[in-house]
């Protein structure tokens, strides 16, 4: 498993999609102050690498060395390549960073990512799930990702163990937010096999799309004094069918949309949500032990047994 890739979802910012929608409706609205177009005096800050580094970092996680914490409510929907979406179910996601400055401007993260399942748009975890399209009831595998190590910069973000590589796009700021996007692909052979998994194959390539923004106040962008900035958090993804799903070779994918924020601690979160964080994926409160690297597919097909019939 060390030489495959090792996340799926949410990468650094590697997630969102349909952004273009937004923008296209707020083409109207540059002259109104509360949509300015790219501060000056911000982009001539950000013209020093060194700080545009900085701040990318500290919005995004830290700039210094500690642990920064994103909490997401992930809605996942089914689309078959036309018509609506279907709604599947909510990811309760965590993505837990180790951050640290690096050399030549750099910031460097350790990530563990996990997540559970729920009915969609609530708190109730599933332990069994009702495919829509196919009609079968199903066992929840839920999700854990990493560890990876992503390396972030004036002009660039740089992973290692992971299956995403995001590419920056400009920051620029809006109102008083700024805003710090991502954009990411991912192309690779599936490695399903068709003959033992017919149901959770997909066919013989796996995509992913994935864009996230991050959007933290301006004065904490930028304030040194701080190490790390609060920030609304933002992700879309565009996916192959994951193989517990068991669409087979049905057309379409799984979109993802999430919003969360960073939060200080675990102890953050509401009672309920922490307690099911504890049961359904304890290896995020036990990082130290967390050193095997975790792929939510491979561990699905290690541990699933083909059903009767397929």
């Amino acid at each position: 498993m060390a030489n495959l890739p090792i996340s799926r979802r949410g990468i650094l910012g590697a997630a969102p999609l349909a952004a273009g929608a937004g923008l296209a409706g707020m083409a109207g609205l540059s002259a109104s102050p509360s949509f300015a177009r790219f501060d000056p005096k911000t982009a001539e800050i950000l013209e020093d690498p060194a700080v545009r580094a900085r701040v990318r970092a500290r919005v995004i996680g830290s700039c210094e060395e500690e642990v920064s914490i994103k909490f997401y409510r992930l809605n996942i929907y089914g689309y078959m390549g036309d018509g609506n979406l279907v709604p599947f179910f909510t990811m309760n996601h965590l993505s837990v960073a180790d951050w640290a400055p690096a050399a030549d401007n750099m910031y460097n993260s350790t990530t563990y990512e996990c997540g559970y399942y729920c009915k969609f748009d609530t708190d109730e975890p599933l332990e069994f799930w009702e495919n829509p399209v196919t009609e079968e009831k199903l066992d929840v595998f839920n999700f854990l990702g990493g560890p990876f190590s992503v390396n972030v910069g004036a002009d660039g973000v740089v992973t290692k163990d992971a299956d995403l590589e995001p590419q920056v796009l400009r920051m620029e700021q809006i109102g008083n937010l700024l805003m710090v996007p991502t954009i990411a692909s991912m192309v690779l052979p599936n490695f399903v096999d068709q003959k033992k998994y017919p149901q959770s194959y997909s066919g013989p390539v796996t995509y992913w799309e994935s864009q996230a923004t991050f959007a933290a106040d301006a004065k904490n962008a930028f304030n040194e004094n701080l190490s790390s900035a609060p920030a609304f958090c933002h992700f879309q993804n565009l996916a192959t069918w994951h193989p517990w799903l068991r669409m087979g070779l049905k057309p379409g994918r799984t979109y993802g949309n999430a919003r969360g924020a960073k939060i200080k601690s675990l102890d953050e979160l509401p009672a309920k949500i922490r307690t099911d964080f504890e049961k359904y994926t304890p290896e995020i409160f036990d990082r130290k032990s967390w050193t095997k690297p975790r792929l939510d597919t491979l561990d699905y097909l290690a541990t699933h047994t083909p059903v009767s019939g397929e």
